[in-house]
């Protein structure tokens, strides 16, 4: 039931105080309006004895918790009084105001004054029903009422307030919330808060009056506010925000500005609910104003470093250009970077506008304020825990003593950001030192994890789920060092490795690191169908870095691993010559492979130069990455060639958090004085071109077997059938490219870490020689016979045998001999003949595809996304261009954690 009150007496003398009130009030109204003579003759007459019973004693009926002593102390009557009604009324007044009674009235019997009260209720729950789109706890933390509490009117209506209000927030103005309470035994209740969220209030309209530059299309862009409409339903910005239509403001001035109206204002921005409280309409009025050109712009310097005409003539702005108050902001930040760099930390550059309304110019004076040059007094490093100063403290470019330079500090900053081990977007403070020429650099760090636990997972048709799992120290102890164990396997791959790297060797700007891996894979991982071999990798790899300049360092390594390269000679050895000896047949393994299975050493001695200018390695926004490789493979083992490789990165922040990057790689190989085995080859897939699975592009050779159609004939199976033999090549050469732009969300996505992006990706692999390939003869195929170790073939030879029940001759005991004719066959056996034992292949054709430069193409879009149980990764890929033979792949993710 609804809430209300039931009064009785109450009704009417609560009524009659309020007019006795009003009547009161109006008295002095009345005599104003009196003549002054009669007035001051009312007012001389002295005032009549009250009249009435005098009050003897005072009672309290009704009450149950609160002593009536308590009911008594919040009114003014009082035994010994004259009881009157205005004193009757003033209690009543008195008692209303208390809000703890449900019902309430005074009698008088001849000086005996009873209070009657019915208290109000104690409430036993508080209930909420209707409420989806916000959560009960977040509700309850608006709401006064509580269990146990005496029920109030009052503290209901402002309840219902705060939870209508809590809606508007977001954006539900349509929201109404009806409270309820049912009566239960010994005067309690339960409040039940009935609501109906109502659909969430959309920007149905946005009216824009008084501009005449530019169209409503244009500033509607302009605006993160968006009219809703079919196109817009997934956009959350259509719905209305008080705060985002300031913001909107803002971002209507900020484009006339950098148009040229600098006198433009927003007149009025209303934003107007429609009567069903469904959608609002905003309505903007406008004042563009007159369009401006640059007049005069010029530089003054007070500093005596810099000359006023060579900064001015270094100005980006020219006099004549239309005004862009953001062309101005970003001198003043050149500017004031140019002193920074030369140690005027404290450099300030001031602009003075001045109009000329009937030129329509605008002269612009940038002054360069007087400072000292400013020298580093000490550099602090606070908030670490974990990391050492001195880990931190090597990556200052500026130490103190040194004189302030803007663009070492920025250097500082982005090499600390690159270690990963603090805060998103940390900056080097700068605070004032004891002197004016001082200045003291803070480091103000915030630890974050620096342990990485990875948990990855992929699919593909190849082999359906693949595992890979690493867990990774980057700060080890403190020092900046990295410890790493990865883990993976798949239903072709296990591999393993432990790594270790030092980037300051005896506290010396020398890089150094050690890797120790094993890897067993076939090559089912690289073929649609059955493993054909297998290979196995053992080694270790040794690197040290020195730096050239600030951004380019030299890089050596040594590899030595051990590879042994394996296929079941049962299923891939024969003797078809004849001559007893038994090695790997061509028509069962393929030529390419023979000639890569053996046991080898390689020992790889290599050299990377690197420059590297990202502004950060773990999320670059801004800077360039190049390195160039080169490898020989020669120094003692068993393999003998030089590849090289070539790397290039780019990043631009586009502003407006949109980040764009290129990427390009490419690389070659050569054997010195041998071919280059399949093993040392390029390769290219998934996860450098999306859109393609491992190992999905270049040269391969492709198995097809004979099958009969169903008309009967013999048809061979289709380019891609899963009971095709696929092996990857790979090639001599490669490129591969990528395109990515990273688009911002909003703030909630962005604190969240969505980052979503778009890319194409492109490239090839090639440059191998077309491999032998073999045909069986049709129709039946191909059979290899299993020969024992003199090289003869083998027979099953039936020695004994019975007759059953049915009159079958049934084989009791057999043999293997290699003679094909039985010379003693069992006399039930219609032949002497002995069975051939080997394999019987179907018939088949080997064909070659991919051994071309044309560039394969994909585009996609993917998610980055800082989940709460660690950085997830998805991406949605389609091949554009490709060639006959290469394999696609659309989904990939990988999910992993940090501790």
């Amino acid at each position: 039931m609804k809430i209300s009150s039931a009064h009785s007496t109450t009704a009417s003398h609560f009524a009659a105080a309020l007019m006795g009130c009003t009547m009161l009030a109006g008295l002095p109204a009345v005599a104003v309006a009196q003549d002054a003579a009669p007035a001051a003759e009312a007012a001389s007459v002295a005032a009549p004895a009250e009249q009435g019973d005098v009050i003897r004693s005072i009672a309290v009926s009704g009450a149950q918790r609160l002593e009536p002593e308590t009911i008594l102390s919040y009114i003014q009557l009082r035994p010994g009084q004259v009881y009157t009604p205005a004193r009757a009324d003033q209690a009543l007044i008195d008692l209303a105001a208390t809000e703890l009674f449900s019902d309430f009235s005074v009698t008088n019997n001849a000086g005996n004054v009873v209070i009657t009260v019915v208290e109000n209720p104690i409430i036993n729950r508080v209930l909420l029903e209707g409420n989806r789109r916000i959560k009960d706890d977040k509700l309850r933390e608006e709401i006064q009422l509580a269990p146990r509490q005496i029920f109030t009117r009052s503290r209901v209506r402002a309840d219902v307030a705060r939870i209508i209000e809590l809606y508007k927030r977001q954006g539900r103005y349509a929201a109404v919330v009806e409270p309820q309470m049912v009566m239960l035994d010994q005067n309690r209740v339960d409040v039940i808060f009935e609501i109906n969220e109502g659909p969430k209030s959309k920007v149905r309209q946005i009216n824009i009056i008084g501009n005449n530059a530019f169209s409503d299309g244009d500033l509607k862009s302009e605006m993160v506010t968006k009219e809703s409409g079919l196109l817009k339903i997934f956009s959350s910005n259509t719905s209305y925000d008080p705060d985002r239509l300031q913001y909107d403001q803002q971002k209507l001035r900020q484009f006339y500005l950098t148009q040229g109206y600098a006198d433009f204002r927003v007149v009025s921005a209303v934003a107007e609910l429609t009567p069903d409280k469904r959608d609002f309409i905003i309505t903007y009025v406008l004042e563009e104003g007159e369009r401006y050109r640059f007049g005069t712009v010029d530089v003054v310097s007070q500093l005596r470093d810099f000359d006023s005409d060579r900064l001015t003539q270094s100005l980006r702005i020219k006099e004549g250009d239309w005004y862009n108050a953001e062309l101005v902001d970003n001198t003043i930040e050149l500017l004031t970077e140019t002193a920074g760099a030369f140690g005027y930390a404290f450099a300030q550059v001031r602009p003075t506008f001045t109009p000329n309304r009937e030129n329509r110019t605008m002269d612009v004076r940038f002054t360069l304020t007087d400072a000292p040059r400013v020298y580093i007094e000490s550099i602090d490093i606070n908030g670490n825990t974990i990391t050492q100063d001195k880990v931190i403290r090597r990556e200052f470019r500026l130490v103190e003593g040194d004189a302030f330079s803007s663009l070492q500090v920025s250097r500082s900053t982005a090499r600390i950001n690159s270690l990963g081990y603090f805060q998103e977007n940390f900056e080097v403070e700068q605070v004032e030192g004891s002197t004016p020429d001082r200045v003291v650099l803070q480091a103000n760090v915030q630890e974050t994890p620096t342990g990485e636990l990875t948990l990855s997972a992929g699919f593909s048709s190849l082999e359906s789920f693949i595992f890979q799992g690493s867990i990774r120290q980057n700060n080890f102890r403190g020092r900046g060092q990295s410890v790493g164990l990865s883990l993976n396997y798949s239903r072709y791959s296990r591999s393993g490795s432990v790594s270790f790297a030092e980037p300051y060797l005896f506290d010396r700007n020398i890089s150094a690191g050690i890797d120790i891996y094993r890897q067993d894979y076939n090559n089912g991982y690289f073929n649609r169908r059955n493993a054909t071999y297998e290979q196995s990798t053992t080694g270790i790899a040794l690197r040290a870095g020195i730096p050239l300049t600030e951004y380019t360092s030299l890089i050596g390594r040594y590899t030595l691993n051990f590879e042994n390269v394996t296929i079941d000679e049962n299923q891939f050895f024969a003797d078809f010559d004849g001559d007893g000896t038994r090695q790997c047949e061509p028509l069962l393994a393929g030529r390419y492979l023979c000639d890569a299975i053996g046991n080898r050493v390689n020992s790889i001695l290599g050299v990377s130069l690197v420059r590297d200018t990202l502004n950060s390695r773990l999320r670059p926004t801004n800077g360039n990455l190049l390195s160039l490789t080169v490898d020989f493979a020669g120094l003692g083992g068993d393999t003998r060639y030089i590849r090289g490789r070539l790397n290039a990165a780019q990043f631009f922040n586009l502003g407006s958090n949109f980040i764009f990057s290129l990427r390009g790689e490419a690389g070659a190989i050569t054997g010195l004085g041998d071919q280059v085995r399949l093993t040392d080859r390029f390769f290219l897939g998934e996860p450098d071109i999306r859109g393609f699975d491992i190992r999905g592009i270049g040269p391969r050779v492709v198995r097809r077997f004979y099958i009969f159609d169903d008309e009967g004939n013999r048809v061979l199976r289709p380019l891609g059938d899963r009971n095709n033999q696929d092996d990857s090549l790979g090639g001599r050469y490669y490129y591969f490219g990528r395109a990515e732009l990273e688009i911002p969300l909003g703030t909630g996505a962005r604190e969240m870490g969505i980052r979503p992006s778009l890319f194409a990706d492109i490239g090839s692999v090639f440059g191998i020689r077309s491999p032998q390939l073999t045909i069986s003869p049709p129709p039946d195929g191909l059979f290899v016979p299993q020969r024992n170790s003199a090289g003869l073939p083998l027979f099953t030879q039936i020695d004994a045998a019975t007759v059953n029940a049915a009159g079958n001759c049934v084989p009791t005991a057999v043999s293997q001999v290699t003679n094909p004719v039985n010379p003693n066959p069992p006399a039930c056996l219609t032949s002497a003949n002995n069975t051939p034992i080997g394999l019987q292949l179907p018939p088949f054709v080997e064909e070659y595809y991919g051994n071309s430069p044309s560039p394969r193409l994909s585009v996609g879009a993917g998610i980055n996304w800082n989940s709460p149980f660690g950085p997830f990764r998805i991406d949605l890929a389609y091949a554009i261009l490709k060639q006959v033979g290469d394999e696609t792949k659309t989904l990939s993710f990988n999910v992993g954690t940090a501790f």
